[in-house]
């Protein structure tokens, strides 16, 4: 399940948003001097990282309740990790989130209908 999500928001936000919106990179804006990391070539919008990591810990948190509030930290760490490195905007990230979620509530209602329809 957390792969379908992976895989689903991967074509929404990569694949198909990134290439509609066309937004460039903050670093691109900004003159930073010391970017930690290389430029990313692809468009802004959204966060790749950020609607990923919400997609498989809106997943992960309906199976392992117990470890919801670490699986939605690391994402949340992710999502600011994005900001902090100057690869992405608030909105992309924000969007990120929301995408992401978006994803894991779609695959979890998909594989639950599943499940009950096979038993």
């Amino acid at each position: 399940m957390a792969l379908a999500a992976l895989g689903l928001s991967t074509i929404l936000g990569e694949g198909i948003l990134k290439h509609v919106v066309h937004r460039m990179r903050p670093s691109s804006d900004i003159n930073v001097i010391n970017i930690l990391i290389a430029k990313p070539l692809s468009y802004s919008f959204p966060s790749g990282h950020t609607t990923s990591s919400f997609a498989v810990a809106g997943v992960l948190s309906k199976h392992f309740k117990k470890y919801a509030v670490g699986f939605f930290a690391l994402a949340s760490l992710i999502a600011f990790s994005r900001l902090y490195l100057y690869v992405h905007y608030p909105t992309d990230v924000l969007v990120g989130i929301i995408l992401g979620l978006l994803c894991s509530w779609v695959i979890n209602h998909v594989f639950e209908r599943i499940i009950y329809k096979h038993d």
